[in-house]
């Protein structure tokens, strides 16, 4: 006998309990809708639905997987991101919500309607430069990343959302080669975890990200050193700046950039509150009387 779709969820909550993973109830769910291809709508309101063979041996493999913890955004191949959903692999990070609080420092910083240039480095799947530019139609966008891979993976979420047309993708080393280059706003969210913290991560981003988007090396901080004065030099005189920090690097982060010459520079809190995002502003050009 076929179970129906409510029946299948529970029991994929109860198997993923048992394999003592966090949310099972969400995670349950988001595989159920992937294997029957249904939405959450159709499991409330047709929740006796029967499932076909092969809609069972799907969701079976996909709580397999899970169970051996590999991230669902790997699973489905797609992560919602701000209000934009992004293709997802073993090549780039996963977006997390954490990471918002630079899109919405961004919007809040620039209208609507406002044409402005962003730099993203080490942009991954594209996640931060594509969430701004699908909400600022008249801003313009480069986003660089040494990983080859991961601008494919950026590349197709571009065009997908149809902002191919507004941000060029190239491979690169942070900023090298971008001599004379100037912009209003810089993101990134790069490496910060310490080297020998990386072991001790979950299994979901220890095992199954890439650890060149993770390693920050022996304290964690050795991008910041190179990105604090690199993000100033490319910055046009009054622009500003967004980076991703961990939850304990605050003072550190704060000082390297006032040392480079940031002005104005703040720390923003993600939605569990703590220390996520480090902003500030590159000096004005003076205006002659």
């Amino acid at each position: 006998m076929s179970l129906t779709l409510v029946q299948a969820w529970s029991a994929a909550r109860k198997r993923l309990e048992a394999a003592g993973l966090d949310g099972p109830v969400i995670d349950a769910r988001l595989l159920l809708e992937a294997a029957c291809e249904v939405t959450r709508t159709d499991i409330v309101t047709d929740p006796h639905r029967p499932l076909t063979a092969e809609q069972e041996a799907a969701l079976d493999g996909y709580l397999a997987r899970r169970e051996r913890r590999e991230p669902v955004s790997h699973i489905l191949g797609r992560k919602g991101f701000w209000k934009v959903m992004l293709r997802v692999t073993a090549d780039v990070l996963t977006p997390r919500p954490d990471s918002e609080a630079i899109v919405d420092f961004a919007l809040k910083s620039y209208g609507e309607h406002e044409r402005f240039s962003i730099l993203d480095l080490g942009v991954g799947s594209g996640a931060l430069i594509l969430a701004i530019l699908a909400e600022r139609p008249a801003a313009r966008g480069l986003g660089i990343d040494a990983s080859e891979e991961a601008l494919a993976v950026a590349r197709e979420n571009a065009a997908n959302l149809g902002l191919a047309g507004r941000c060029a993708l190239l491979r690169g080393d942070w900023t090298a080669g971008l001599d004379g280059a100037s912009f209003d706003l810089v993101v990134s969210n790069p490496p910060y975890i310490a080297s020998d913290v990386i072991a001790s991560l979950e299994p979901e981003v220890r095992d199954y990200e890439p650890r060149l988007a993770l390693d920050g090396g022996p304290d964690g901080l050795d991008a910041y050193r190179l990105l604090a004065p690199e993000i100033l030099r490319v910055l046009r005189p009054g622009g500003r700046f967004a980076v991703e920090i961990g939850y304990d690097q605050k003072a550190a982060v704060e000082r390297l950039f006032a040392e480079a010459g940031a002005l104005a520079i703040r720390t923003w809190p993600d939605l569990s509150g703590r220390d996520r995002v480090v902003t500030g502003e590159k000096r004005a050009l003076e205006r002659s009387a």
